[in-house]
């Protein structure tokens, strides 16, 4: 179907995505998104890398993968309003009904939503959109009113670390996150290559080709979704988890939630009736790395107040009776020394004034 316009013909656009299983060099990355398809309470995936590394290309590959489910892009340009929703306060006024203008992550539920370049999203923003993607459920307030609805979505936010960095409170709020890097690999960029080109020629025949793939994992991650609720975790899972967040030094419980919710999510893709050790093991980097403090692991707090001089040459003992204290609070290196007192000379006054 065509539509005309001032006598020219325009021919619908349309946009094929790219097969998630034809992507190269990228397992963690896929295996990230899996688990927050299968979960959405894991709270979306961060997606780190430079330009070219197919971060876009992957999320719009995911919305493929799931029967039905829509691709929403929050633009940077996008008020508060837009993304939440809002409510028609002048139809309570009019008849009582309660009418909500829908946002974005309404039109996103059962799908994907996707933020390019999250790092330049205004903070008040970002949080709102957090929220609703780890709780599921949106609430809109205005002027007194409120109104609740689901709203279930695979949040997928990129970003460029030359662009700038998220603050740590919003780091935290995302529960995966997946690092990229430039392929250095001939072979691999060969393969990325050969796949990129074939796609951008015919689409349909690389399609075609990863057909009975997509349909396998598409159907994997479905029966997937239909197993969590039958997976449970041991004492032993949910002791491992918590010496995984506190060897890595992390803030708060949050890792420790997502590492549990993405090991039950990878053991329901692998058609397991338990959660393992094992799985806990294989999500830990995805749900610690944006988490841990920068250096590795917590350091134990030192137990010296201040640092050791080195000796240059050797005090006698009678010398080190004598030696002067350590420097503490603010004083800087050296040690206050007790001065002198000098006797203030009286100025005469001025000559009484003669009558």
């Amino acid at each position: 179907m065509t539509t005309s316009t001032n006598n020219i013909s325009l021919e619908p656009a349309t946009r094929a995505a790219f097969p998630f299983t034809a992507l190269v060099g990228q397992p963690q990355l896929q295996r990230a998104l899996q688990l927050a398809a299968i979960d959405p309470g894991i709270g979306g995936v961060l997606i780190s890398g430079p330009r070219g590394t197919a971060k876009s290309t992957a999320a719009r590959a995911l919305a493929a993968l799931l029967p039905g489910a829509p691709f929403v892009t929050l633009p940077l340009a996008a008020s508060l309003e837009q993304l939440v929703g809002t409510l028609n306060v002048e139809d309570v006024l009019r008849d009582g009904q309660v009418r909500l203008a829908p946002g974005l992550v309404a039109r996103a539920h059962g799908g994907v939503l996707y933020v390019d370049e999250v790092n330049l999203l205004p903070d008040a923003l970002v949080d709102a959109l957090l929220d609703v993607a780890a709780s599921g459920v949106n609430t809109v307030e205005r002027d007194g009113i409120s109104q609740q609805h689901a709203a279930r979505f695979v949040l997928v936010g990129t970003m460029n670390p030359e662009e700038g960095e998220l603050r740590p409170q919003l780091l935290d709020r995302f529960g995966l996150s997946v690092a990229l890097a430039n392929p250095v690999d001939a072979a691999q960029r060969t393969a990325i290559l050969r796949a990129r080109l074939g796609f951008d020629e015919n689409p349909a025949a690389l399609a075609d080709q990863h057909a009975e793939e997509q349909r396998a994992l598409s159907s994997a991650l479905v029966a997937a979704r239909a197993a969590l609720p039958r997976l449970t975790w041991s004492d032993e899972v949910l002791n491992h988890a918590a010496a995984c967040a506190i060897e890595a030094g992390v803030d708060g419980m949050r890792a420790d939630l997502v590492m549990l919710r993405a090991a039950r999510a990878l053991a329901a893709l692998e058609g397991r009736s338990e959660v393992t050790v094992a799985h806990v093991d294989a999500v830990a980097e995805l749900a610690l790395a944006h988490r841990r403090p920068e250096g590795g692991a917590a350091q134990p707090p030192s137990t010296t107040s201040a640092p050791q001089q080195p000796q240059q040459n050797p005090q006698r003992p009678q010398d080190q009776q004598t030696a002067a204290p350590a420097p503490q609070g603010d004083w800087g290196a050296m040690p206050a020394q007790p001065e002198g007192t000098t006797k203030v000379q009286k100025i005469a006054g001025w000559p009484p004034k003669k009558a």
